[in-house]
């Protein structure tokens, strides 16, 4: 099959598979926040933003590091393997080894003191991951593209089915008689733990199925070897660690940030996390516009309308993402019923965080200066930037205006990316970006979305039961007709360029 289009189908499956994947696992949001009370789902957003940073720590950027040094000498592809395998397995080992010895100082100083098996729990989960990470980037060096895609939807699906076995069937089976065997299984002390237990479980059995890809990592662990792969993949780990906090510090920073007491604090928590989960669709596109896109700027850098082809497809995804912000940000009268009803007072964050990805997802398209022209470094300095950014944003707003202010830490970060990204990409590649448009369409959005809130808000206070999709549909429209009025032919070229 030729490279490109190998390349470009293995991209369909990976990002078909992912993302998909994460649509499902968005599903459970509405079984947790209509389960459990917001304290309850704020710890499990606290502890998935830690997990987000030690999963980038305990992989220690070897994936990337095994891709590397298996291209440079295909004849040592197990020696490579089995060190990385060997080494996640003894530093993972020795990760979960002392979250169980200090569990109860760890629960104490993360203020769960009562539930100090929550931090072995997701020590197990991520040591589990970390190991199986390694197997997975084996499935993907030897373009098994399908096995991947069929474990971790497996996974999926199993934490999926696992978690409506313990909430509902479960929790059901106890409230009707305790004493049956499935109403054995649950307890209520447990409660919100069984998010964890789901994962964990599912975690195990992802393994499981991935133990073919890791029975001959036994043999070939070369400690020279290991030395050169740690010193090319470490500063990769700085380079995630800054996206994660760009991504996820707020979820992780937020209890010890807000100025109330530690229950409401938590409650604050699990409102945002819950209506965070709302900007998913954009998010979704971003994420599968990553999996298409880079392959396809690489493999079109070399055309003589590169950088004219570039700017098109940026104006094209503005169009697309516009299109999201109006669907979302006019019926989250209809996207509120995803979350439960205590969850709802959180919903003003949702247009901020629609409006932050969308600048992400702005950033990723112009983020190709620095990776057609190997200046990964400058591309790593505009992230920690950007995380500084955040840090900063957390700490001034979030006291002052509660969870709102994580939601403008987040657009504050992405603008700075945004506008530095494009000042070094004029200098470094030059792309004819139609700056106008890029701005307008997104202006053009909030507007409609400000007006529109301006018009239906107060009827909607003052008691008045409207159906408000039809004026939803009207502004879609509206936005339609100037984009074709705007874009006319350009639009059809945007979107054939897009395809090549």
């Amino acid at each position: 099959m030729n490279p490109l289009k190998r390349l470009a189908a293995q991209t369909a499956v990976y990002g078909v598979s992912s993302v998909f994947g994460r649509f499902l696992n968005y599903l459970l949001v509405p079984l947790f926040t209509y389960s459990f009370a917001p304290a309850a789902y704020g710890v499990v957003a606290e502890f998935y933003a830690y997990m987000g940073f030690l999963a980038v720590l305990l992989v220690f950027g070897l994936e990337t590091g095994y891709f590397r040094f298996r291209a440079d000498d295909p004849s040592a592809a197990i020696s490579v393997y089995a060190t990385v395998v060997r080494t996640l397995l003894l530093a993972n080992g020795l990760f979960l080894v002392a979250a169980i010895v200090w569990r109860q100082p760890l629960a104490d100083v993360l203020r769960h003191g009562a539930h100090p098996e929550y931090i072995v729990w997701t020590a197990a989960i991520l040591a589990l991951d970390s190991i199986g990470a390694a197997a997975f980037a084996r499935l993907r060096a030897e373009h098994r593209a399908g096995r991947f895609a069929t474990i971790k939807l497996l996974e999926i699906g199993a934490n999926i089915g696992l978690n409506l076995f313990f909430i509902v069937l479960c929790r059901e089976a106890f409230a009707a008689d305790p004493a049956s065997w499935l109403g054995r299984l649950w307890r209520p002390e447990i409660g919100i733990g069984y998010v964890f237990i789901a994962n964990l479980i599912a975690s195990v059995i992802k393994l499981a199925l991935l133990s073919p890809q890791l029975v001959d990592a036994v043999r070939g662990f070369d400690r020279q070897l290991l030395v050169r792969l740690l010193r090319y993949s470490l500063p990769l780990v700085v380079v995630g660690m800054a996206g994660i906090v760009n991504e996820m510090l707020d979820r992780a920073a937020l209890k010890y940030l807000l100025p109330y007491d530690n229950a409401t604090n938590m409650a604050q928590l699990g409102i945002y996390s819950a209506c965070y989960k709302l900007s998913i669709l954009m998010t979704l596109f971003i994420q599968a516009f990553r999996y298409a896109g880079e392959p396809f700027f690489f493999a079109y850098a070399k055309q003589q309308d590169a950088r004219l082809t570039y700017a098109r497809v940026l104006t094209g995804f503005v169009v697309f993402c516009v299109v999201i912000l109006l669907f979302v940000g006019l019926n989250l009268d209809v996207f509120q019923y995803f979350v439960g009803a205590p969850y709802r007072a959180g919903l003003t964050v949702v247009p901020l965080l629609l409006i932050a990805n969308l600048l992400l997802g702005i950033y990723v398209n112009l983020s190709i200066w620095y990776k057609l022209t190997d200046r990964t470094l400058l591309g790593a300095g505009v992230a920690l930037l950007g995380a500084g950014v955040t840090v900063v944003m957390l700490v001034w707003l979030v006291p002052r205006f509660g969870y709102q202010g994580a939601a403008w830490a987040h657009l504050a970060c992405y603008a700075v990316m945004v506008l530095l990204s494009y000042l070094l990409g004029r200098r470094y590649y030059p792309v004819p970006y139609d700056v106008k448009r890029v701005l307008g369409y997104p202006l053009l959005g909030v507007l409609i979305v400000w007006l529109d809130h301006l018009w239906y808000a107060p009827r909607l206070a003052d008691g008045l039961a409207l159906a408000h999709w039809p004026v939803a549909a009207a502004w879609l429209v509206l936005f339609a007709l100037v984009v074709v009025l705007f874009e006319g032919r350009r639009l059809g070229r945007i979107v054939a360029a897009a395809r090549i």
